[in-house]
């Protein structure tokens, strides 16, 4: 890239940021049809930390470039560019494979059986398969390895709490018996 490439990196984080925001507006009213069949949300005590966290990865992005004078390195900012891409399509290939079952938040519907379709046919979690990608990969695209490793670290507990939350919640739901919960709501 030139040498406007900072600019160009900051282009790519605003346009994260406003998919992120379409997310919240797929959630909202994906909230409103899961309580409208019934659903109960679960842990809702870590849901703050997940929306500062994934805040505090965008301004990390956005800072820390210019911040500590990091360069584009062509070989790590192509790759870093192509898996963050990945991860935005796999985000939305579980958005639309779960439809008005996806959400920011945990909940589940009574009733539903988990869903088995897309992506969930090879992966338990992959909506977090892909937060854990672009969290690692977005930062480095323009070399901001401290707030990839910093978000990586915090992401992975947080993570922890996140799944052992959707999998008590999940207890009980159609399909579970005898394995690991793979999708929400």
């Amino acid at each position: 890239m030139s040498t406007h490439t900072p600019t160009v990196f900051l282009v790519l984080v605003l346009l994260v940021a406003v998919e992120r925001l379409a997310e919240l507006v797929v959630a909202r009213r994906n909230t409103v049809w899961s309580r409208t069949h019934g659903g109960v949300e679960h842990g809702r005590g870590h849901y703050p930390a997940m929306v500062v966290l994934h805040t505090v990865l965008l301004a990390g992005c956005a800072v820390e470039p210019w911040a500590a004078d990091r360069p584009f390195v062509p070989v790590l900012g192509w790759t870093m560019l192509a898996l963050t891409a990945a991860a935005q399509a796999l985000r939305w290939w579980c958005i639309v494979t779960l439809g008005p079952r996806w959400n920011t938040r945990v909940i589940v519907v009574p009733g539903l059986p988990l869903v088995a379709s897309g992506p969930y046919r090879w992966l338990r979690h992959p909506n977090y398969a892909a937060v854990v990608l672009e969290g690692l990969a977005l930062p480095l695209v323009h070399t901001a390895w401290v707030t990839a490793l910093a978000f990586t670290v915090l992401n992975l507990a947080l993570l922890g709490v996140r799944i052992r939350c959707e999998e008590s919640a999940l207890t009980g739901v159609p399909g579970t018996a005898g394995r690991t919960a793979n999708a929400v709501r």
